[in-house]
């Protein structure tokens, strides 16, 4: 049974339908209307082999803000859906993934309790037509929308572009991760016996 989360968000700020499936194999739709941000949420989706279908209709005119922020939160709020109960999954994720000479550390918990440590050393102000104080809003977004534990760290790095993409990717990878099931996990991997 595919693990499918959707989810529909209409506000007078944007309006947004997203189709996540995690048990995919990297195809992606997506129209933000901010190409660098598409950019990003393509390598999501394909590293992570997840199915992705995202169409957004923001207020671009005023700036990116609430587009990515609520994107953040659709794309969170969609993969708690796809997990369900939690029952059978790993439920911890960790990746370490480089990007020329961008070193990324991703690790995150599906505990149900939302949190997020973020360490992005970024000295642009736009890559493409993304601001880039909005990468830790979206991250921020999707960890309390996904209610996960999430720590996003650069370990090296010197290009925007390269931490920014090896941030997404290395979510991405983190993500596939925790959400695969082990078949010596019965119910929930916790002693509390609920996530």
């Amino acid at each position: 049974m595919a693990r499918i989360g959707e989810v529909e968000r209409n506000t007078k700020e944007t309006r947004i339908r997203l189709r996540l499936n995690l048990d995919g194999s990297g195809k992606a739709d997506i129209e933000t209307g901010i190409g660098f941000f598409d950019h990003m949420l393509n390598g999501f989706a394909r590293h992570g082999l997840f199915d992705l279908s995202l169409h957004v209709d923001g207020d671009l005119e005023v700036d990116t803000h609430h587009t990515i922020e609520d994107t953040g939160i659709v794309l969170g709020t969609a993969i708690r859906e796809a997990v369900g109960d939690k029952k059978g999954i790993v439920r911890y994720g960790s990746s370490i993934l480089p990007m020329d000479e961008a070193l990324l550390l991703c690790v995150l918990d599906l505990c149900g309790r939302p949190y997020l440590a973020y360490d992005l050393k970024l000295d642009r102000e736009k890559v493409g037509d993304l601001e880039t104080e909005m990468i830790r809003e979206f991250f921020y977004a999707v960890s309390y929308g996904a209610m996960m534990n999430l720590h996003i760290r650069q370990l090296d790095g010197i290009n925007n572009h390269h931490i920014i993409e090896g941030a997404f990717k290395a979510f991405s990878k983190a993500l596939d991760a925790a959400t695969r099931y082990d078949e010596r996990i019965t119910d929930v991997l916790s002693t509390k016996g609920t996530l």
